[in-house]
């Protein structure tokens, strides 16, 4: 993960956003249908090549990994652009090459490579991604899909039903979306709702491993985006004590202060490792993943939400007006920690 060549990668990531994805684009695209700048995905499709990193060369990829990807993700949780990278370019995309069939992978990854297509995966019931919330019945879809990324603009559905995935393109009769309301302004959800939809199973594997792995796969990504936010939170925390001056001092230089950034880079460095072992072991899908992802997924949740409830408070009033970022990243905090659901199953613990 700390490689020459992946700092590289970073790096040229890194500095097209910080060209192209400030904060007045940003809060630009949050009023759009959209949601994000659309120019801003074609760039990083196009000068960067971020939605082909994880799909194989034969499907139009650059075959490289979900390491890849999620460093990509990390970036833009800096900036909280919302581009379609998690839903559509890693998510969706895993759930097609998931099904093994070869047939979807040929006629749909191709064009999510290039960034001309945008898959979002219908998961989530309305009580969480446990139980689906749409169901198949002879290759037709009915029930409602909830808190889907992307969805109010995507051209291609992927269905998750308990008896496996489904395709189908958004465009088909009896499928109705609409924007959910959400307390993170910089990531739409949708609701999607099928009425006796004609649909393609893809696969036939079988369902229960397709959405496990799905499982690991999107919370090894969020970590990944709470990790690049947090980064960013203590990033702005520390410009701003050196800048802010009080009793003729900055207030960086206060002991107290001090000491709570410390903590704050010390909560940070661990996330950055459970998130690095979680990305490493899902990527090489071994034995140990579940394990990792599920450390990762939890204290990920839990350092950003404290990092920027710290960074809330070194800002002092500044940090709840609108104007300022810092309600942005708190707001994020907290829906990504209820994104895909959590893991149930405890970490084991040492004999």
């Amino acid at each position: 993960m700390t490689s020459t060549e992946h700092l590289e990668f970073v790096s040229s990531v890194r500095a097209l956003l910080a060209k192209h994805a400030g904060r007045d684009a940003v809060r630009a695209g949050m009023d759009t249908e959209l949601g994000y700048d659309e120019a801003l995905w074609r760039l990083l499709c196009e000068q960067i090549g971020v939605a082909a990193l994880a799909i194989p060369e034969e499907y139009g990829g650059f075959g490289a990994s979900l390491v890849e990807s999620l460093l990509v993700v990390s970036e833009l949780g800096r900036t909280l652009a919302a581009v379609p990278m998690l839903g559509s370019a890693v998510l969706g995309a895993q759930a097609v090459l998931l099904s093994g069939d070869v047939d979807a992978c040929n006629r749909l990854l191709p064009e999510v490579a290039e960034g001309t297509r945008t898959i979002a995966v219908c998961w989530a019931g309305r009580r969480g991604w446990d139980e689906p919330g749409v169901h198949a019945d002879n290759g037709t879809l009915t029930g409602t899909a909830s808190y889907v990324l992307d969805g109010t603009h995507a051209d291609t559905f992927i269905v998750v039903t308990p008896t496996g995935l489904f395709e189908v393109e958004a465009a088909t009769e009896g499928i109705t979306r609409r924007a959910l309301p959400t307390m993170d302004p910089t990531r739409k959800l949708a609701e999607v709702v099928f009425t006796a939809v004609a649909a393609r199973r893809l696969g036939a594997g079988d369902p229960a491993a397709v959405t496990a792995r799905l499982h690991e796969i999107a919370w090894a990504t969020v970590a990944a985006e709470q990790v690049g936010a947090a980064e960013q939170c203590l990033d702005m925390t520390v410009e701003y004590t050196k800048s802010r001056v009080q009793f003729g001092r900055a207030i960086g230089s206060f002991q107290a202060l001090k000491h709570r950034m410390a903590d704050m880079y010390v909560l940070l460095e661990s996330a950055k490792s459970a998130s690095y072992a979680a990305t490493a072991a899902v990527a090489a899908n071994s034995p140990s993943a579940a394990e990792d992802v599920w450390a990762a997924r939890v204290h990920c949740s839990e350092a950003l939400s404290t990092i920027v409830a710290e960074t809330v408070q070194l800002h002092g009033g500044i940090a709840i007006t609108w104007e300022h970022d810092a309600h942005l990243f708190f707001k994020r905090a907290h829906g990504d920690a209820q994104l895909f659901g959590t893991p149930h199953r405890p970490l084991p613990q040492p004999v």
